[in-house]
């Protein structure tokens, strides 16, 4: 796992190895020698600004980590990190607001990189009868929420599709971003019993078509299947813009559609 003790060089390195590209691979890539690439590794030679700014765009290094691996070089960081809601970011959540708003009566939500949840629709709230109120307050995990005991799990139809998936997911977002907190959240998420329900029941097909897996929710209008999309800010130049991503689900039959329509309207 990457630390902040380490040198430019060796984070370079690393993320080169996480993206399972040799140093030839990389330094065509990049258009510099290969062996230019391995002194700046080895730390026999010192990136400048530019090269650290063109390696990790090449290596799609989040903006995050970016900012380290200026910091491990000498320079100071240039990509910023404001809240939400702070006023230089008005644009970007009045979009955020309007994609949410706009797909009601159905879910949406966004979350951090961390899967925090940081603004949700009308209709989410719909889905979240019998859960726990401490899995609601403060800071609220969307995949803990999604697979904790006393979360949604109990009334996943397809627990186990459904939680095969999200592991998959979180586990490829680890391989991408390096994020600590995601690892703990695997482990965590990992420990959780299945439902005694999930043991006996039959594996729900997945959408029409076998187009992606489905999240099906058991409700007083009967069983609410879902499929999901996902929505990033593609040229994000924010540390926190660049980690907002909005989940929004969609019915994947009439019925489900029929049904949140009802639901959301007598919320």
């Amino acid at each position: 796992m990457l630390n902040e003790n380490q040198s430019a060089g060796d984070l370079l390195r690393e993320w080169r190895q996480r993206r399972r590209l040799s140093q030839l691979a990389l330094a065509v890539d990049a258009e510099i020698s290969q062996r230019h690439l391995s002194f700046l590794e080895s730390g026999r030679s010192q990136p400048s600004r530019e090269m650290v700014l063109h390696l990790t765009e090449r290596l799609s290094v989040p903006l995050r980590e970016r900012n380290m691996i200026l910091t491990a070089a000498g320079f100071a960081p240039i990509y910023r990190e404001r809240p939400l809601d702070a006023p230089e970011l008005g644009a970007a959540r009045a979009a955020i607001d309007q994609i949410l708003k706009g797909h009601e009566p159905h879910p949406a939500l966004a979350v951090d990189r961390n899967w925090t949840l940081l603004a949700a629709n009308a209709a989410v709230g719909v889905l979240m009868t019998g859960v726990a109120g401490h899995l609601v307050t403060g800071e609220i995990n969307v995949l803990r929420l999604s697979l904790h005991p006393q979360g949604l799990a109990g009334r996943i139809v397809n627990f186990r599709e459904w939680r095969a998936h999200i592991l998959a997911r979180l586990a490829h977002e680890i391989d991408v971003s390096a994020a600590p907190r995601l690892v703990a959240l695997l482990e965590e998420l990992k420990s959780y019993p299945v439902p005694p329900q999930a043991a006996s029941s039959r594996a729900v097909p997945v959408a029409d078509g076998g187009i992606a897996v489905p999240l099906t929710l058991a409700s007083d209008e009967g069983p609410l299947s879902f499929i999901s999309t996902t929505t990033v800010f593609g040229t994000a130049v924010d540390v926190t813009l660049s980690e907002v991503t909005i989940e929004a689900f969609f019915p994947a039959n009439p019925e489900t559609s029929r049904a949140m329509a009802k639901l959301t309207a007598q919320r």
